[in-house]
């Protein structure tokens, strides 16, 4: 008894019948029916009196050696009775003695009256044991749970083939006590306390029940402040209801209502614990637990006089509103260590018997009936030719439709129908196709509860009564005479049946039926179970095998469960996932994943985790030469501080776009992350002196106090400039701790991972005379995935790598790359006992995802129309969850297959998980597997693999597979960890070639691309060097640009050469295309005009021109094609390339007269992606102008063709300037520009005047340092392009810092 007691003084979480079991079942194994008369063996049939079941006990060869029915059907069974009831652990099985007759498996049910039988569940569903493999082995099966009945079944469900049904049994257990009570629905037990007021901070409630109705109060108990806790039947479902107190009485706040369970009033036992410590509650019915906290702020529950079981007698209780008390048996009934009912039975003052209770339970003998599958249907007899008819009966069901019962009336005179349909009940009477009476009541009567239906037909009137309520009565009046027929079809129609006698168009019945009565006769359905009357298919009579396939709840992720008789589905719609389960993520998990789909910069959802329990968080993506994933928080402004001292620091808080857990898993996965912090000083001390106590720190997502500053390094006081050695004072290791009388600041990158995010900052020396500062924290920003890339090259068929067992019991998803050039090879492989999972390259097309939880080798296979041991990547996804397994290959369709809707669903793995190869090493993996993950965890192949001989870390080629996401002529260049885009040669930019590089022409802007070497030699050529590039030739051109304009006419494009040869594309006056070749220049231009309209409408329009020899292709906005034949001329060639103009020619010596009409203005709009074979003039200017061979005059402004609004030429774009060195200073009163200000605001017309005042100022010096200059040919200045297109592009979203990796900030 010590060990019980120290047991029960364990931890909340472990229950007192766990306790209660543990001390116990050690002796729960006797043997229960080797010692039983013969009286207390039944069967539902014996083949010969040798045969009869009293000789099938285990190891007997009494009579004929076993029991054996007459008909060897599904129909059959062996029953037990123990006399009473108990407690069943395990069950034994052999065939009858010396013969070919045995069971194969079977399925087990009980009962404690010999009526309403329940099968054993097991994994939640219905549980079929194994069976015999031959006469006279036995099988030995341990259950799961215990079962506590008097009366046992075994019902075969397959048996030998070449034989018949035999069986011998042994049933092991122990006896079982209880102390019982059974209340009437109009009595309770009330606990009276000892004291006025209980208050417990911990609570133990143990007990079972039994009932059929679905509704009533099990326990109650409540206080004068607002305290309560009840526990209620609700429409077959337990609800648990706690307040713990609060300052008013009924505090909305204080309420938490947890429901559990499902299906309870089936007159079953079940088994109810609440365990409570202070807010932390574990409820559990039957197998299942929910774990709960309660709400408000209290940890006792404060209980007045008496706690009430079975319902709330006292008029005056608050909650008393219309709840039924419950009708049922109670049982073993604890509260905090009392035996409740066993002290009422001894009659103790503590308790009060309020009605009725007995202390016994009284078993109503009701039979109900289950229609198993769509062949299901009862056939009853009714008494033909009387005036009228009478049928009434319950149902419940999970299904929408399905016919509950047919009549054709006597002599054909018509038809009885009612049905459901989309879960409402419809009564149908008429004569051949003449409606008679049409009549739809209920709804949602496919909740799995219980409804009765009356209905009543007398003369030419019908009546239904739906659920007994008067308020769902309908009548009807029809205009015939109804006699009723004798034959009444519940549920179905057989299959032979003909249309006069049974017609089903609604689809048959799943579900049970109870309580049938006809013409006011109640049937018994015993007696059509014996074949005594009536007829029947595919029925299980005496027990209702409906289960709520919803409990528990499958669907993961807030997935909405729903249910129908054989199966139940998950609606994702809105949780982010997807599948039969809600179990894989929509979303990719990095950033990287998304560019290298070929996605652009913007907003994504990721998900860190796949399909772990967090959720997708949404971040902006800006896919540059690296990929940032950046996360914005509340505070990202420049923001002023003033009056905090160390005794009184400001504090700030920073709330992010998503939850430390949802950082944390997303900065894991990263190769690096950074986050700007920018202080900037006045008077105003950051770090203090060395050694000194830091007047400013900050927390990160470690809640430790941080002492260092951006650019510094943990566990070092100091600022970057302090690092670096450069401070303004070199006494300090920080700019601000020099405490000047100026504005300076330190300004660094936080970039140690384990404390980003930044959380918290604390600015503590803001308080003293003239002493001011602003700070500003930039987003969080990270890069790389170091997931993604993570691979391992399988060099021998006998090698692999070796992680830990996979646990995914019911649901899993495995996903990952793979590159071979070999037929077939395991991927990946996990066994256990019998269970096991593999993923395989069966054969060059395809590739197969096979295990077995149980029931079977189970595979499914993805053909694929192109060999995939091509030594390019290819993606595989597998998913297994207890209604299917999927697998997907690339971008082929998902393939799936369902799994049995019985049966095993948990995974049971206890194997190494085996990645390239097997546990036999044989069909091992040779090629490479990267980025593997399985349920959400990465799999670190590149440590494993630095380990293990015959398998190498990373893999090269990935140019090979990724090649094509460089587009626009870029080429791919491969890393060690991926791939990038050289766009060198391309006219587009981006980390794809993808975007596009456009810019605004104005009134004489000219750009003039040389066709020199260097720079240098675009002015003065010697006559020997003019002889050398007069002597470059081509006979291939490749042309590609778009422009966008609404002047005409205009020059497009201009390339000539030394010897007064030219391509030249022009707008005419009407806004026509003209094609322009001169490759002799003794001769006439050859002349190609595309009449497709007027081109300078400010819309924007692509050009491609192509030659090669005298062959001329033309191609307008992708659709508009001409070729053309230059004219007969020796040569074929370009000769001597000298230069290619956009915009305004400036050298118009030897010009047409065409083109210098055109050239009037040269070109005013927007030109983009400009690409004349291998050069991209256009991006050269913009891009490289120092070191291209590029000479610009006039203003060209960096734009996007796409959004720019043609109808003037001016664009709120960034601006190249050329002649203005000026730069502002770094550091000029930044406060002017604080976005946010921490002190009293200032009020008063004078304060708002001076605001607008500033405002002007400082739109206007950005406005002017924006527009600086023109460009110089010889002093081309960079640095502000650089700039201002930072700017620039700031102006465009919301995260100011995402841009650029490196940027300055001024003030003016």
């Amino acid at each position: 008894m010590d060990s019980i007691a120290g047991c029960c003084a364990l931890s909340l979480s472990i229950s007192l019948w766990v306790c209660i079991t543990a001390a116990y079942s050690h002796n729960c194994d006797n043997q229960l029916v080797s010692d039983l008369p013969q009286s207390a063996f039944s069967s539902s049939s014996v083949l010969s009196s040798s045969h009869n079941p009293g000789f099938a006990k285990l190891n007997r060869r009494d009579g004929a050696g076993g029991w054996s029915p007459k008909d060897s059907d599904k129909y059959q069974w062996l029953q037990i009775d123990l006399g009473e009831r108990t407690e069943i652990t395990a069950v034994a099985t052999q065939g009858r003695y010396g013969s070919s007759d045995w069971v194969t498996s079977y399925v087990l049910m009980f009962s404690d009256t010999e009526r309403n039988w329940k099968q054993y569940r097991q994994e939640d569903n219905t549980w079929a044991f194994p069976g015999n493999s031959n006469a006279d082995s036995v099988v030995h099966h341990k259950l799961q749970y215990s079962v506590r009945a008097r009366f046992l079944r075994f019902a075969p469900l397959q048996w030998n083939p070449t034989g018949r049904i035999g069986m011998r049994v042994e049933v092991y257990g122990c006896s079982y006590k209880s102390d019982m009570a059974d209340f009437d629905g109009r009595s309770s037990l009330l606990y009276r306390f000892n004291q006025k007021s209980m208050s417990t901070v911990k609570d133990m409630i143990s007990l079972k029940f039994k009932t059929l109705q679905s509704d009533g109060v099990v326990l109650h108990g409540e206080g004068q402040r607002g305290d309560y806790i009840t526990l209620e039947l609700k429409k077959g479902k337990l609800s648990l209801q706690i307040n713990l107190g609060d300052a008013k009485l009924r505090s909305v706040d204080g309420h938490t209502s947890v429901t559990l369970g499902s299906l309870l009033d089936d007159q079953h036992w079940h088994s109810i614990t609440i365990e409570r410590y202070n807010k932390q509650v574990n409820f559990t019915v039957d197998q299942h637990t929910q774990h709960f906290r309660t709400k408000g702020e209290f940890d006792y529950l404060d209980i007045d006089y008496e706690l009430s079981f079975g319902g709330i007698p006292v008029p005056g209780k608050s909650v008393t509103f219309l709840r039924k008390n419950f009708h049922g048996c109670i049982e073993n009934l604890y509260y905090n260590g009392v035996n409740i009912i066993d002290l009422a039975k001894r009659r103790k003052l503590q308790i009060h018997i309020v009605g009725n209770v007995t202390f016994s339970c009284s078993e109503p003998h009701i039979v109900p009936v289950t229609f198993m599958t769509p062949s299901s249907y009862l056939l009853l007899p009714g008494k033909p030719q009387l005036d009228g008819l009478s049928v009434s009966f319950q149902f419940r069901t999970w299904n929408k439709d399905g016919l509950l019962l047919y009549n054709e009336f006597h002599e054909a005179s018509g038809v009885l129908q009612i049905y459901l349909n989309k879960g409402k009940l419809k009564i149908n009477v008429h004569k051949l196709s003449w409606n008679q009476a049409d009549i739809t009541t209920g709804d949602d009567l496919n909740d799995g509860l219980w409804h009765s239906i009356n209905l009543n037909a007398r003369r030419n009137r019908v009546s239904i009564i739906l659920d007994n309520n008067a308020a769902s009565t309908f009548h009807s009046t029809i205009q015939m005479q109804i006699y009723s027929g004798s034959r009444y079809y519940f549920g179905g129609c057989p299959e032979n049946a003909t249309a006069t006698d049974c017609l089903n168009p609604f689809g048959a019945f799943e579900g049970c039926m109870r309580l049938i009565l006809i013409d006011n006769q109640a049937v018994d359905l015993i007696l059509v179970q014996q074949g005594l009357q009536g007829n029947f298919s595919d029925l299980h009579i005496d027990i209702c095998g409906i289960q709520d396939r919803c409990l528990p709840n499958y669907c993961e992720h807030g997935g909405e469960c729903s249910q129908s008789w054989s199966t139940f589905y998950c609606d994702c719609a809105g949780t982010g996932y997807t599948g039969e389960t809600c179990h894989s993520s929509l979303y990719e998990k990095s950033c990287e994943a998304y560019r290298h789909k070929g996605q652009m910069s913007d907003f994504f959802s990721i998900d860190p985790d796949g399909s772990g329990p967090l959720e997708p968080l949404l971040v902006y993506c800006n896919m540059t030469d690296k990929t940032w994933t950046v996360t914005q928080h509340n505070n990202t402004e420049l923001t002023k501080v003033q009056a905090s001292n160390s005794g009184k620091p400001h504090l700030v808080h920073l709330s992010y776009t998503a939850n430390s857990e949802q950082l944390q898993a997303m900065i894991n996965n990263m190769d690096y992350c950074e986050q700007e912090v920018s202080y900037h000083c006045r008077k105003s001390r950051l770090l203090n002196t060395p050694g000194g106590t830091p007047l400013t720190w900050w927390i990160g997502r470690t809640n430790e106090k941080q002492t260092y500053w951006g650019g510094s390094s943990p566990g070092i006081q100091k600022c970057a400039c302090g690092l670096e050695e450069s401070c303004l004072d070199t006494k300090y290791h920080c700019n601000c701790d020099a405490d000047r009388d100026e504005w300076v600041n330190d300004t660094g990158l936080l970039s140690y991972k384990d404390h980003l995010p930044l959380t918290q900052l604390v600015i503590g020396d803001t308080n003293r005379t003239d002493s001011e500062a602003a700070y500003r924290l930039g987003p969080l920003r990270c890069n790389g995935d170091n997931n993604y890339w993570n691979a391992a090259s399988f060099n021998t068929k006998s090698s692999y790598l070796h992680f830990p067992t996979f646990r995914g019991e019911l649901s899993a998803d495995i996903s990952f790359f793979f590159k071979t050039t070999v037929a077939s090879g395991v991927f990946l492989e996990n066994l256990g006992i019998k269970d096991f999972i593999r993923i395989e390259l069966n054969s060059p097309v395809e590739v197969l995802f096979s295990l077995d939880v149980g029931n079977g080798p189970f595979a499914v296979a993805v053909d694929s129309p192109s060999p995939l041991n091509d030594n390019q990547w290819h993606y595989v996804e597998a998913e297994r969850n207890i209604k299917a397994a999927s697998l997907r290959v690339d971008h082929l369709p998902r393939v799936a297959q369902e799994a049995p809707a019985d049966g095993h669903i948990h995974l049971q793995l206890n194997s190494q998980l085996f990645v390239g190869g097997t546990a036999s090493r044989q069909k091992g993996f040779l090629g490479c597997i990267r980025a593997l993950q399985l349920n959400g965890v990465n799999l670190d192949l590149e440590e494993r693999a630095r380990m293990t001989p015959g398998v190498n870390p990373g893999c090269p080629g990935h140019c090979t597979s990724y090649g094509n996401l460089c587009h626009n002529g870029g080429q791919c260049i491969e890393k060690y960890n991926g791939y990038s885009c050289n766009c060198s040669s391309s006219a587009y930019d981006g980390p794809f070639c993808k975007k596009e590089v456009s810019a605004i022409f104005e009134v004489g802007t000219s750009l003039i691309y040389n066709f020199q070497e260097s720079y240098g030699l675009a002015k003065n050529l010697s006559a020997h060097l003019s002889a050398i590039y007069m002597d470059r030739t081509i006979s291939t051109e490749n042309t590609a640009f778009s422009f966008r304009t609404t002047r005409a006419p205009s020059i497009l494009l201009y390339v000539d050469s030394y010897h007064e040869e030219y391509l030249a594309v022009i707008l005419l006056q009407n806004g026509s295309l003209q094609v322009r070749y001169r490759l002799d220049k003794d001769k006439d231009p050859d002349i190609f005009s595309l009449d497709i309209g007027n081109l300078a409408d400010g819309h924007l329009h692509s050009i491609k021109i192509d030659r090669e020899g005298p062959r001329v292709h033309v191609e307008v906005d992708y659709f508009h094609a001409r070729s053309y034949k230059l004219s007969t001329v020796s040569d074929k060639a370009f000769n001597g390339l000298k230069s290619l103009v956009l915009g305004k020619i400036i050298d118009t010596g030897n010009l047409d007269q065409e083109i210098v009409n055109a050239n009037v203005q040269g070109f005013v709009g927007c030109l983009s992606s400009v690409q004349f074979n291998w050069i991209a003039p256009l991006k050269e200017g913009l891009r490289h102008f120092s070191s291209a061979p590029v000479t610009v005059k006039g203003d060209l402004i960096e734009s996007d063709c796409r959004s720019s609004v043609m109808t003037e030429p001016v664009a709120m774009t960034t601006t190249l300037s050329f002649t203005d060195d000026s730069k502002p200073t770094e550091e000029e009163q930044p406060l002017q520009n604080a976005f946010r200000s921490d002190s009293a605001v200032i009020g008063g017309v004078i304060a708002i005047v001076i605001f607008v005042i500033l405002c002007i100022f400082a739109i206007t010096g950005r406005l002017l340092y924006q527009n600086k200059g023109t460009y110089q040919n010889n002093e081309p200045k960079r640095t502000e392009y650089a700039e201002n297109t930072d700017a620039a592009l700031k102006n465009h979203t919301n995260y100011q810092d995402s841009v650029s990796e490196s940027r300055k900030e001024y003030f003016i």
